[in-house]
């Protein structure tokens, strides 16, 4: 037999092993869909690198309120009890942290049932930076989702839609929660933005800032319309400027206490 031939038989005998172990793993993604959670459109392909959006926070990060958001009390320590054990007291609603449709409804979804397949989800990035240089109070607009569509693609149903707005690099500056009067003062997603997101199938909004709505909100629109929609978001995300504006998936670590509003949330980006 000629060699040229035998290199052939190889390259086929190659190509039929491949185009099998395709098929094999397409059936067993298949499965587990079916089985489990429906598959998003868009998940990453794992690159390996994974990008941690969460704060560490203690009783000095900033809240809504001002008052200390969590307060640790040791209970047990390690040189008389042999372990180390801390009580935590912790609003709900603090640090990076999630809100349910319970938070802003009567009778919304608790974040113990929020649907699982929506906590691992497509990531899409609206940057706004530029903007929120200029008005601390600036807001994601319908505007900035369609310039956002137009230049990357549709929008993934089941996705969460972030706003990075450069605040991560003011943390740890009271500038984070407030303008130089002491006022409330960050950016956040404008209604007209949400309106139009609940359409393509978003399933969740998160911001790098203290809330859903801008600092300067008198109404919570954003709050008393995407919550009560079924649908959630995630407060004080950071990092987001790691990312590319498409392409990675999240994975959104919500609590699961009966009954909750929401609660601090580990949030994870693979790419």
């Amino acid at each position: 037999m000629c060699n040229a031939c035998i290199i052939e038989g190889v390259k086929a005998h190659m190509l039929s092993r491949r185009s099998l172990f395709g098929a094999a793993a397409a059936a067993g993604a298949a499965s587990l869909g079916a089985g489990l959670i429906t598959a998003k459109p868009a998940l990453a392909q794992a690159s390996g690198k994974v990008v941690d959006l969460t704060y560490a926070y203690d009783s000095d990060f900033p809240t809504f309120d001002g008052k200390p958001g969590i307060i640790f009390e040791q209970d047990k320590v390690f040189d008389t009890d042999g372990y180390q054990l801390f009580k935590l007291t912790i609003f709900e609603h603090t640090g990076t942290h999630i809100d349910t449709p319970l938070h802003f409804s009567k009778d919304g979804t608790s974040v113990d049932a929020l649907p699982v397949e929506n906590l691992v989800a497509p990531l899409c990035i609206i940057d706004i930076t530029a903007k929120a240089a200029d008005d601390a109070n600036a807001m994601v607009e319908a505007a900035d989702i369609e310039a956002w569509i137009s230049a990357n693609g549709e929008i993934p149903a089941g996705a969460c839609v972030a706003m990075n707005s450069g605040w991560t690099k003011k943390m740890g500056d009271p500038s984070w929660r407030n303008d130089a009067e002491g006022k409330l003062a960050f950016p956040g997603f404008a209604k007209s933005a949400t309106d139009l997101l609940m359409e393509t199938g978003a399933a969740s909004i998160g911001v790098d800032t203290m809330s859903l709505d801008p600092g300067n909100s008198a109404d919570f629109a954003v709050h008393y319309s995407w919550l009560p929609s079924g649908r959630f978001g995630i407060e004080g995300l950071a990092n987001l400027d790691q990312l590319p504006v498409k392409g990675a998936t999240v994975f959104i670590g919500a609590p699961k206490h009966r009954g909750g509003t929401g609660g601090p949330t580990r949030v994870l980006a693979m790419i």
